[in-house]
């Protein structure tokens, strides 16, 4: 069986290259670091080491790699043969991808007529659908029916830690134990893949908001107010125990919120919690804060891992989030002459204020009740430095 997936970096490699290989894949990567794909087809294996005591190592084999920009016609062909399709490149990517995997599915609709299904392994709700929505960009009316005959974007929502690292190895990649990949099973054309390690659910946007709300969440914690505090690393901050008092208060009112709109378990969903809290503890995870911190505007979105939980706890409880807002003003005083974005909100709070650019990146109302309640909080989180 073939896998063709596009993104040869440490989660790519790391998580579902390591999975689609255990699952008897051969699995093509495709990327434009040409040091990485030359590495791949030298070595044609890699070493994924477990962050843990035990530091299991699992050797990933039966692997190729494509270089997308010299080499795009190699690419179509895989596309053509593959039993499967898979990315993990960001968010950002997808668009600049789309028309290759267009090119792709145009030739496979001539020469091998067999459903697919492409997965979209994103850090965001609707990677898939996105995908999708790139991909029909590139093609015209008459190929739409073919392709939604042939073609499935099943949504899939992932989870595993991969923190920034540097390898004697090229292509060793060290990840957390822990993982979790939903994919939306009534999405799916043809047989599922069996892929162990996957889960298969009806309705998928329980188990992203679950995993944004209360992961990407936390995470936003020792990260921003980390930060704030004057924190380097993940594992520093975690200790701190305002931090820890804080990532509680937020993920509780996150999980009040998610227990409400979607039934959760409370008692499973509380267990839930204290192990994503205990993963961010681990010691043999090493993560910068401005990594974790990076793009602040994009975390303030309105369906993002701190406005929505916010708004969404609001609405159920009618009371104030007052840790997730907490965290948000964190995110409107992180500062970091690396991040672009943290320049950019900067920039716009230093000409229109805290209140104006909150709106401006939340879509919030001026008359919201959480503006309020982040303005307060920024006076608040000042006795976290003193």
């Amino acid at each position: 069986m073939l896998a063709v997936h596009f993104g040869a970096g440490n989660i790519g490699r790391g998580f579902i290259g390591a999975l689609l290989y255990q699952a008897n894949y051969h699995t093509t990567f495709v990327d434009v670091n040409e040091t990485i794909i030359n590495e791949i087809n030298r070595k044609q294996e890699y070493n994924v080491v477990l962050a843990s005591e035990d530091s299991e190592t699992l050797t990933v084999k039966n692997i190729s790699g494509i270089n997308s920009v010299a080499n795009p016609d190699q690419v179509v062909e895989a596309i053509t043969k593959a039993d499967i399709i898979t990315t993990a490149v960001g968010p950002n990517i997808l668009a600049i991808i789309s028309e290759l995997i267009a090119k792709g599915l145009r030739e496979r609709a001539k020469t091998n007529p067999k459903e697919l299904n492409l997965i979209a392994c994103e850090n965001m709700i609707g990677g898939s659908a996105l995908l999708k929505e790139k991909v029909f960009e590139h093609i015209s009316e008459d190929e739409k029916a073919t392709f939604n005959e042939l073609y499935a974007f099943p949504n899939a929502a992932v989870d595993r830690i991969v923190p920034n690292q540097k390898n004697d190895d090229l292509l060793q990649v060290s990840v957390e134990p822990y993982f979790e990949w939903v994919v939306e099973e009534t999405a799916i054309k043809g047989d599922k893949p069996e892929i162990n390690g996957v889960t298969y659910v009806k309705d998928l946007k329980p188990y992203i908001e679950r995993k944004l709300f209360t992961v990407n969440t936390g995470h936003s914690v020792p990260a921003y107010v980390g930060r704030y505090m004057g924190y380097a690393t993940i594992n520093e901050a975690m200790k701190d125990k305002n931090i820890q008092e804080i990532i509680e208060g937020a993920l509780n009112e996150s999980g009040e919120a998610l227990i409400q709109t979607y039934q959760f378990d409370r008692t499973q969903h509380q267990a839930y919690i204290h192990k994503i809290i205990d993963r961010f503890k681990n010691p043999y995870i090493s993560d910068e804060v401005t990594r974790v911190a990076r793009g602040p505007i994009r975390k303030l979105g309105s369906q993002d891992r701190l406005v929505k939980p916010a708004t969404m706890y609001l609405d159920v409880t009618g009371k104030e989030p007052i840790y997730l807002a907490k965290v948000i003003a964190a995110v409107l005083e992180y500062k970091n002459e690396q991040d672009d974005e943290a320049q950019k909100l900067q920039q716009m709070i230093t000409e229109d204020g805290y209140e104006k650019t909150l709106q401006t990146v939340s879509g919030l109302e001026s008359d919201h009740p959480l503006v309020k309640t982040v303005l307060k909080e920024l006076e608040e989180i000042k006795e976290l430095r003193k």
